[in-house]
């Protein structure tokens, strides 16, 4: 395994146990398994979890004196158990092996994001001076979704004896991931079950409390060693064991293998979860064969997701597309679920679906498009709810939650806990109706990049047309303004909940809420000119439009008001009146300034008092659309964005910034990129090591940050290389910055599935394979270039040549 496809940590550091169970989590887009190891119970250094796209519960808690609702992607039983223990000459036996126990002389835990399996090699001494070595190999079937499979090689050193082996099926687990969660209630599954199905499978049955989701999983054991005779254990409600005892024989290496099925209901072709299960695991493969297997499904994910970047960068890159492709795999294409912030790879954020999939979803539009369809239509089957919220609300349209999870209703708690002040203080962030405005852009870039006409008739036309009624209908018009406002949200900031020392919750004008609804009202109305007679006669009729509404968008998009002060974009009404906060105060106290808020409150103050910005805000706006699209949204508007305009708005909001959320650096760093600024390059960095640093203090040991991930194989991708698509054509124009100059992928756009870009310097080459049908034109830097099947094209940068 070369050291550009492998992610390794040396020895064992119970502190960092967490962080490496998150980073070396292995799924299928079906199910995720961190990478805990077998031997390990939940603590303060060991959390294993096992989660299941789409399978959540909700259950009550009090907190605060109140009695409120959670919503949590559940953790389901852990199949991981096996444990072993070293019997001594007059049957007595040492205690169960751990990580923890004193005579640990090596340890190296290694990740092979090329195959898709988590390697583990130790060797211990007991107190007797045995010394034994153990490697275990991990994987999470790519190919069949259910199955699971860990195999445990063990080799003594220079001694003879026996082993004893007990592995388990633990339905008994709870979720207790996130200390600060640990208030609420956990206990998600009841009805817990054990048993046995011939001699060497054991089974366990739980259903969730609340959704009624039955879960089974059935375990197979087997081992090299034709001595050892697998038994069942001991009898548990909610544990099912199996125990062996293994002959060793000096430098003879024995294998166990545990091979595992997991099925819920609602899965489809079964018949019931349990028998499924068990079928499953009696017919399964051996562990070399599922290897064999596994690599084979990965294989053809690398190939439609082709990366080439050299060095460390693209090591980083390579373990982000990883997790990004198990937790969203082509398993997803037939799930009915969304992009869980945190991935499933941990409890934190509760697994709730947020707006990561505006991060996520461009890099899939073009490689995966059946994915991005099926996470815009989890989006669709909630349009039913969104309807409710905001008719619930006193608004018309569809009002999509910030926190979305099983059924479409907003999720978002209305308490949250400062970890610092270990206060329960409200949570407004429900207010960040944008959510919808990502929703509807994604519903577009997808169409534009992949011709999908026929979804954008359809289902997305429905979704965007309800979003677009949401915010006419939430635009009021303001008399002494000549405008309509839109008051009481929040931005993407976070940070600005309400106006110091008001009791009315939200702020007003928020200039990225404005603008990105303007581009929902112009694309909706530009979609119903497009849209085919009898089915635009269908949505007026189901959706009740009038031509009057159709009136009144047209004039809310022309006419929502952005505020401005002294030339620079305010990131809402009153922003720059704020005061101004002392950051060399809060650096010289605290070091560590990315949660501003958490610092005030403990001590007593407001960041709504300040000027001062979580992530992001004004400056999204130059994330999502280029400069010459977010001119265009502006003069509609009737304000003039120019370069000077930008550059001061850029300026202003850089050192106001304290990017409390990873997604904060990897929006600044493209931005910088296109601008050809000199520090682009520290904000990339920030972005790909947010994970593989914990640059967020704790976080990534409760679940990895998708959006960021995504976000950073798109700023390769789209930012750096300047790839879009705009009126059916490829667009390319690079951006490199000298730190990354050279650097290749492969994108899938319309009918050609292997478009071949590389950048080298001042070069530019695209290819395509032979096998391609058809040839393909684009356009690089407004220059029309055409790439015939088994052709590559070099087109120098800047000038007129190409060959």
């Amino acid at each position: 395994m070369s050291a550009e496809w492998s992610w390794v940590y040396e020895g064992y550091d119970p502190a960092e146990e967490r962080l490496r169970e998150a980073l070396c989590t292995l799924g299928n887009g079906y199910f995720a398994t961190r990478g805990a190891s077998p031997e390990s119970v939940a603590d303060d250094h060991h959390y294993p979890g096992t989660y299941a796209a789409g399978c959540y519960d909700r259950l009550p808690s009090v907190v605060a004196g109140h009695q409120v609702e959670n919503e949590d992607l559940v953790n389901l039983p852990n199949w991981l158990p096996l444990r072993f223990r070293i019997r001594d000459a007059v049957g007595g036996a040492s205690d169960w092996w751990s990580p923890d126990q004193p005579g640990l002389l090596r340890y190296r835990q290694s990740l092979d994001l090329k195959g898709g399996s988590l390697t583990r090699d130790l060797l211990w001494e007991d107190t007797a001076g045995r010394r034994l070595r153990v490697r275990q190999q991990r994987l999470v079937h790519m190919g069949d979704s259910h199955l699971a499979a860990l195999r445990t090689t063990f080799t003594a050193e220079d001694w003879s004896g026996e082993l004893e082996i007990e592995a388990e099926l633990d339905a008994t687990v709870t979720n207790s991931g996130v200390a600060r969660y640990r208030e609420l209630e956990g206990r998600h599954l009841t009805s817990l079950e054990a048993g046995e199905a011939g001699g060497d499978v054991v089974w366990v049955r739980c259903r969730t409390r609340n959704s009624c989701i039955t879960v089974a999983q059935a375990a197979r054991l087997w081992c090299s060693a034709g001595e050892g005779l697998v038994q069942p254990g001991p009898k548990s409600d909610g544990r099912a064991r199996q125990r062996l005892r293994l002959p060793l024989r000096s430098g003879v290496s024995v294998h166990v293998d545990k091979t595992v099925a997991m099925f819920m209901s609602g899965d489809r072709g079964i018949s019931e979860p349990l028998g499924a299960a068990t079928e499953a695991v009696g017919r399964a493969a051996g562990f070399p064969e599922l290897l064999v297997s596994h690599r084979r499904a990965w294989r053809h994910l690398w190939q439609r997701a082709h990366l080439d970047v050299p060095g460390t960068t693209g090591r980083i890159l390579r373990l982000h597309l990883f997790h990004i492709l198990q937790t969203l795999s082509p398993h997803t294409a037939g799930l009915d679920v969304g992009v869980p912030a945190r991935g499933l790879h941990g409890e934190a954020y509760r697994g709730h679906v947020f707006w990561d999939e505006l991060f996520v979803l461009p890099y899939f539009d073009l490689h995966f498009p059946e994915v991005s369809k099926a996470l815009l239509n989890y989006r669709h089957r909630r349009l039913p709810a969104a309807r409710r919220n905001a008719s619930e609300a006193g608004h018309t349209g569809a009002m999509f939650p910030w926190q979305s999870g099983s059924d479409g209703r907003e999720e978002t708690q209305t308490l949250h806990l400062n970890p610092r002040s270990h206060r329960w203080l409200p949570d407004r962030s429900r207010l960040q109706h944008h959510v919808g405005s990502a929703i509807a852009y994604n519903v577009w870039r997808y169409t534009e990049t992949t011709g999908d006409r026929e979804f954008l008739h359809t289902n997305g036309a429905e979704m965007l047309l309800e979003i677009a009624r949401f915010w006419s209908g939430l635009a009021e018009y303001d008399p002494e303004y000549e405008r309509y406002r839109i008051r009481g949200v929040m931005g993407p900031d976070e940070y600005h909940e309400a106006y110091p020392g008001s009791d009315r919750p939200g702020i007003d004008d928020n200039a990225y809420t404005n603008v990105t609804a303007s581009w929902v009202l112009t694309r909706a109305l530009e979609l119903v000119d497009e849209l085919p007679q009898p089915r635009r006669d269908h949505l007026f009729a189901d959706l009740a439009l009038t031509a009057e509404e159709l009136e009144r968008w047209e004039d809310v998009s022309r006419r929502l008001r952005v505020p401005f002060h002294r030339g620079v974009i305010d990131q809402f009404d009153g922003y720059h009146a704020l005061a101004e906060l002392d950051w060399e105060r809060y650096r010289t106290r605290y070091g560590e300034v990315r949660r501003l808020d958490r610092l005030l409150e403990a001590e007593g103050d407001d960041v709504n008092r300040y000027r001062v910005s979580k992530q992001a805000d004004a400056l999204m706006l130059g994330y999502l659309f280029s400069p010459a699209e977010l001119a265009a949204v502006f003069h509609r508007l009737g304000y003039r964005l120019d370069d000077e305009t930008w550059d001061r708005t850029v300026d202003f909001y850089l050192p106001r910034t304290s990017h409390g959320s990873t997604l904060s650096g990897l929006v600044h760093g493209w931005l910088l990129s296109r601008e050809r600024r000199p520090d682009a390059w520290r904000y990339m960095q920030e972005a790909l090591v947010g994970d593989v640093a914990d640059v967020q203090g704790g976080t990534t040991p409760e679940g990895i940050h998708l959006g960021a991930m995504g976000g950073t194989l798109d700023l390769v991708q789209r930012g750096l290389a300047g790839l879009e698509v705009r009126d059916n054509t490829l667009h390319v124009d690079p951006a490199p910055v000298p730190e990354l100059c050279t650097y290749g992928f492969s994108v899938r756009f319309r009918e050609h599935w292997g478009v071949n870009v590389q950048i080298r310097g001042d070069n530019l080459k695209v290819g395509l394979p032979l096998s391609e049908r058809s040839p393909l034109r684009f356009s690089v830097r407004g220059r029309a270039v055409t790439v015939l099947p088994g052709e590559s094209r070099t087109i120098t940068l800047g000038s007129s040549a190409g060959s």
